[in-house]
């Protein structure tokens, strides 16, 4: 199966409504790797790293987000696999 790095901004009201909570535990259950960070300008930043189609449902769910949120946008680039051990939440 091929792997496929991207990385993800997520805009919106994605701070403060367990955003990178939400993720890790979507990620987790997706097999995604990677990490994720809020952004000083209020955007949450993620790069993930796994199967296809696995990385199409983790980027749906990055559009919808936990309940609290309301995302307007979702930009996501792809780049070279970083081979990450896990999903973190970086702080």
């Amino acid at each position: 199966m091929q792997k496929l790095h991207s990385t993800i901004t997520v805009k919106g009201r994605v701070q403060g409504v367990f955003f990178r909570a939400s993720t890790k535990h979507t990620a987790d259950h997706l097999g995604i790797r990677g990490e994720v960070k809020n952004l000083p300008d209020g955007s949450v930043w993620i790069a993930a790293e796994g199967e296809t189609l696995a990385m199409e449902l983790f980027i749906a769910w990055c559009w919808q987000g936990p309940p609290l949120a309301k995302v307007t946008d979702v930009t996501v680039t792809a780049g070279p696999l970083q081979h990450y051990e896990g999903f973190k939440v970086m702080h």
